[in-house]
This record gives structure tokens, sequence and C-alpha cells, in this order.
């Protein structure tokens, strides 16, 4: 029965071995970053088996939509395409992403962009989420949380497997995997490709997405060398512009994107305004196990992305693209595209010694960031003097990360063990561009982390723990000027209490802020989100989350997040508005799960979430709030083993949102006027899914 089930309950896992069911040498490979029951951490962990059920085309945010003090949402409305992520209130640029310890958060804009890896779920071991500083780990510093994917573990027997899935939208998911097994006892190549296509909720909002994964695997006794590459390309019809709240009353799926007016004054929509982008990802893992004390990770990698989005736009001033006026015409429609071409390279490393009673780790990484930015125009009215391939405007950027940690767990008495974190990240970022200015800027942060983990009896733990955390402005930020990197203060207090009927993990967190970097609810003119210092801030807040056995056949599996996010003094443009609502941050999460199995391997599970009002700004402005709203989902899977031709059988069904709730889960405001995201109603997804 636990292959429907959410790992949502921490200390659901302490009857388990850290890293449920990996290879001991896989488990170097993220052991660098991830957490125990013994670490002084508030956390969480998902297995493949807790997402195969509902992985039919949704993108990773949503899969993880029901884990604590987490809010997801969707451009598109109905979670494939753009989809983003926020933790206690933190988007997902707060949010440090590792994939088998390397970093993924883009390095300029720190954000992260699940749409360039479609149905990645698809090849993800396991993952954990980590919230508030956590632990150290490479890459940009965690403000809110930090997650890290561990890709899939090798197989020692052949196998491959074929998934379908259709459903509202004319959304469908085709994917195909396969192993070799180990042959000869020591190699394996594995694989994976998919495609994903939506038309998407809002009208326009389509989806064209293709993936791929690679893996080769040597292995002996010590020895793990992982080659991976893998990637995906996307086509998504813009949908980030929301509607206003006289539409979302008229037409909530209408979508203002590549709107314009003809030559005879008719309404139509270019039907190219598309984001186009292509990622490919290459990692090199050696793990080495060289006693049963000692172990090692090294680690290189090279991302290469390339992409653009286009626009039509309507009486463009012609000298802002570098065209000359045509007599008495300074302004033309035209179709402009906007390029990135990045390279990020580098490397990861960790030594690993453990014995009874103390457990160390050494380790750091060296990344590096390369990126051109620049414009074409490729069609206008009146093309004045341009020529075709020429360049509006060339940026290029750079940043370079290094950090070295230092981690130990050392266990004080048979009871009590004491957790210290000591890193230190050096970043220097250069640009040069009309939106950021000229940028030379180079930080230096020291980011210490201890605490205490206290197990009272073989049932019930206490920990409590503190971590600092300073974070560099991303690209973005520096367009708005004078702006300062942000630090935190991070304090977690827990109990964990686990039996084999009840596990309960409970914190209290308080997260105090220097600087923060907030999201002001604006855009900028290609739709980033517009952040900007708030002096002194705060997250005080309450989690528990737990898994109840109420017999064979039923469990429940709750969470909640009671908080007050708070700017203290806040001055906006000289003004005081004294102490204000962090924006997009609810007071109240909860998540719910009750899993039915009336017969073995069929499980139905209705799944229930509740995110409370919330602001679009720092000023609770009442055209800026966000009402509170309620959703429940229902997932039904029938496992069927044959005896021969498939070894598994899996149909699976989720009727997404199935009280047709109409809401809201995210929005922004255009000055004093809001804009809204607005989500899917009653909506389904089915899905066969053949192992072989």
């Amino acid at each position: 029965m636990t292959g429907l089930l959410f790992s949502m309950g921490v200390f659901a896992q302490q009857k388990q071995k850290d890293s449920t069911q990996l290879n001991q040498l896989d488990v170097v490979l993220v052991s660098a970053v991830r957490v125990t029951s013994k670490t002084p951490v508030s956390f969480s962990n998902l297995e493949k088996k807790d997402i195969a059920p509902r992985n039919l085309g949704q993108d990773i945010p949503v899969l993880m939509n029901y884990m604590p003090s987490v809010v997801t949402t969707s451009d598109a409305g109905n979670g494939m395409g753009y989809t983003g992520i926020r933790v206690r209130g933190s988007d997902a640029t707060r949010v440090n992403v590792t994939i088998n310890g390397i970093p993924y958060n883009d390095a300029e804009s720190q954000g992260t962009f699940w749409v360039n890896m479609p149905d990645f779920a698809s090849s993800v071991e396991s993952l954990q989420l980590q919230r508030g500083v956590g632990t150290s780990t490479n890459g940009s510093g965690a403000f809110g949380a930090s997650l890290n994917m561990l890709t899939d573990n090798f197989a020692s027997k052949a196998n491959g497997e074929i998934s379908n899935s259709y459903g509202s939208f004319n959304s469908h998911k085709h994917t195909v995997k396969f192993s070799t097994g180990l042959l000869n006892d020591h190699f394996e190549l594995a694989g994976r490709v998919s495609n994903l296509k939506s038309d998407g909720y809002v009208d326009r909002a389509s989806s064209d997405l293709k993936s791929y994964f690679l893996q080769g695997t040597y292995i002996n006794k010590t020895t793990l060398i992982k080659a991976l590459a893998f990637g995906g390309t996307e086509k998504t019809y813009q949908s980030w512009n929301g509607i206003d709240g006289e539409t979302l009353n008229s037409n909530r799926r209408f979508n203002s994107a590549g709107m314009f007016t003809d030559e005879e004054g008719n309404p139509r929509f270019y039907d190219n305004e598309t984001d186009n982008y292509q990622q490919d990802h290459y990692q090199l893992h050696w793990s080495e196990s060289f006693s049963d004390k000692w172990s090692s990770n090294l680690a290189f990698h090279y991302t290469k992305g390339k992409g653009f989005y286009e626009n039509y736009k309507e009486d463009a001033d012609m000298a802002d693209y570098g065209l000359n006026s045509v007599g008495s015409v300074t302004t033309t429609d035209l179709v402009r595209q906007k390029w990135l071409d990045n390279d990020f390279y580098g490397t990861t490393f960790s030594v690993k010694y453990r014995d009874e009673k103390l457990n160390v780790i050494l380790g750091g990484g060296w990344n590096k960031y390369e990126g051109d930015h620049f414009g074409k125009v490729i069609w206008a009215r009146y093309a004045s003097q341009s020529e075709l391939g020429d360049h509006y405007y060339d940026d290029f950027s750079t940043k370079t990360d290094g950090n070295i940690f230092a981690k130990a767990n050392y266990q004080l008495t048979e009871q009590l063990s004491f957790y210290g974190d000591l890193q230190y990240r050096n970043v220097r970022y250069k640009a040069n561009s009309w939106e950021t200015g000229l940028v030379d800027d180079t930080f230096n942060f020291f980011n210490p982390k201890a605490g205490l983990n206290f197990e009272i009896d073989q049932k019930n733990a206490l920990y409590f723990s503190y971590a600092r955390a300073n974070r560099e402005p991303n690209r973005t930020d520096y367009e708005g000027g004078n702006v300062k990197p942000e630090k935190l203060n991070d304090f977690e207090l827990g109990w964990r209490y686990n039996s084999d009927t009840f596990q309960l993990s409970s914190n209290f967190y308080y997260m105090g802020y220097k600087d923060q970097l907030i999201l002001t609810g604006t855009l900028d003119d290609v739709g980033n989100p517009i952040r900007s210092n708030s002096e002194k801030s705060y997250r005080l807040g309450f989690e528990a989350d737990a898994t109840i056995k109420i017999s064979d056949k039923v469990i429940l599996r709750p969470n909640f997040t009671l908080s007050s996010n708070k700017n203290v003094d806040l001055d906006v443009e000289g003004q005081n508005y004294g102490t204000k609502e962090i924006a997009y941050s609810p007071s109240v999460i909860a998540g719910n799960i009750i899993v039915v199995s009336p017969v073995e391997n069929f499980h139905i599970s209705l799944l229930q979430k509740y995110v409370g009002k919330q602001y679009m700004n720092n000023i609770e402005l009442a055209a800026a709030k966000l009402a509170d709203y309620f959703v429940n989902d229902l997932n039904v899977s029938f496992e069927i083993k044959p005896k021969s031709v498939f070894k598994s059988i899996m149909i699976s069904g989720l009727v997404n949102n199935i009280l047709d709730k109409k809401y809201i889960s995210n929005g922004y405001m255009w000055d004093v006027y809001p804009y809204y995201y607005p989500q899917a109603g009653i909506n389904f997804l089915a899905g066969l899914t053949l192992k072989f």
C-alpha cells in the first residue's frame, strides 16, 4: 500500500534506511546535501513510488503541492508548461535546487524553470525538500527551502517501460524508458524519451515539450561512475500576462498575449507569441567507498542553454530597435526575438567520514556561468536600414560561484547529538546591459549552522538549530539600482514522534531577515518579478505533518502551517507603512491526503489543499488581496501483475479540482490594478503504464 503514499511525514522514514532502498554507493551522490532524521533540520522526502500514480504529465512543483508549507501555481492553469512553487512564502528564486548535488537554479535569475525539463519526474529516484535554510549546499543560498533530487538508480536486471496518458485540454504524455541491466555485473545503460503536449486551460496557453534522459553506469564493490546526459526542448505560447478583474468575471480563460490591431482595425492574435528554449545537461560522477568509514564523490557538469521568446509589438518606437525613422514615420509594428545563449559548468566534490559517533563531510564546488543576451527584429512594417540578422542589443554577463563547507554530526551521549555546519561562499557577478547597467560585484559570505538533536526515547525526539544565510541579488534586482545582498537568521525548534500507527513531525521556526529582497507584486516588461530590499522583516510559524494509520486499508496524511510574515517599518518611496504582511505569504497553508485501499494494489486517494488569503503587494492594498481557496483532487490507481509478457500494468486516473472551484493561485499588481492567473476547474488525466 505504501506505493501510493506520500512521504510527507518526516519521521515516517526513521524506521527505514536514511535513503530508502538506494544502493549504498548511489547515496554518496547526494549525501553531501541531504539530511537524515538525526539532523536538526525540517525536511520531507518524496520517493519514486509516491510520485508514480500522479505522474501523468504535470510538472514537479505540482507533484509536490501536498507537501508542508508548499504553494504551487501554473500559468496555463492546468499544471503543464510554466509552473511555480513557493515554500513558507518564499518564491522559487529562494528555493535552492540541486540534481545529484549539481546546482540547477539559473545563475542570473536564480529561478528554476521546470518547463525546460519536461517529464523529469519520470527520471527522479527520490527528492528531499528542506524547509528554511537547511544544510549547506551547492549553488545559490537557500532562503526559503532547498530541494535536492537524485536521478534514477541503476537497475540490476534489464527492463522497459511504456507510459501514456491523456486528459483535458488535449493534454497528453508519452514516455518510453529502458535499462540494459548490469552487463557483466558492472555496466548499465538506461534512458528515457518523453513527448508532452497540452492546449492549456488558458486560451492559447499551449505547450509542446520534449525531453530525454540517458545514463551510463559502471559499478563494482567500491566504485560507482555515472555519466548522464539529459535535457529538453520547449515551445510554450506565452500566458504570463494574466487578466484583469473585469475580464476574470467575463472570460477567465482570456489571454491577451500576442493581441494586436491590424491595419483595418480588426483585433487579431499573433500566432507565434511563444517562448522557445533548449537546455542540455551533462554530468559525470565518480563515487568511491574506500572503507566502511571513508567515501568520496567527485563530479563535473556542463549545461548548455539557448533559446528566445518572440513578441509582436504594435507601434513600437523605431529608435528603441536601432531603426532610423522613415520620413515622418517614427513607429512601426514589428516582431522581435529576445535571445539567451548561455553556458554553465563546474565541479562539486565531497569526502565523507563516518563511525559510530562521528559523521563528517568536507565538500564544496566551483561553477561559472557565461550568458549572451541579444535581440533581433525578424519583421517590421517599416524595416528602415535594418538587415536580416541585425542585433538591436548585445549584452554579456558572467558569474562565478565557489564554496567550501564542513559538516559534522557528533553523538555526544546515547541520546544527544550535535550538528555543526560551516560554509564559505564567494560570488562574483559581472554584467553590461541597459537594464542592469555596468555591474561588477563580489560577495564573500560566511554561513554557520549548528543544532542539537535529543532522542527522548525510541518514539520521541526533540531538535533545535540555528542557521545563518547570505544571498546575492539577481539580475532583475540590479535593474532597480541601490540593491543590497540579503541576510537571514533561521531558528528551528522541532518534535518528532514515531510509532507503528502514528508519525508526527512538528516545528516552530523564526526567520529574521535583514534587507530581504521581497516581491513587490509588479513585473518588468518581460514578465520578471520585481523585488526591493526590506530593511527588516521576519517569518514566524508552526508546521506539522503526520501519518496516521487508521487501519490496514485507510491512512491519513494531514499537514498544516500557521505563520506570521511581516515587513517591519516598511518604507516605500519615502513613505513609512509600519508593519505589513509580506507579499505572497499566506498565514495558513494546509494539506491532507486520505488513502483508501479496498483490495491489494488498488488505491483511492483524496488530496486536499487549502491556501489562506494573501496579498500581491506589501502595503496590504485591498485590491491586491488574493482570496483563500480549497481544492480537492481524486487519484485512483490499480496495478495488475500478469504472469507473462508484462511485469506490471498500472492504470491510473486523476481528477483535479473535483468540486470545480473557480480559484486563483497567483497574480501581480500593475500600479494599483490587480492581474490574476486563474486555474482550471474540474479536469482529468488518465494513464496506462506497461512495465516489462
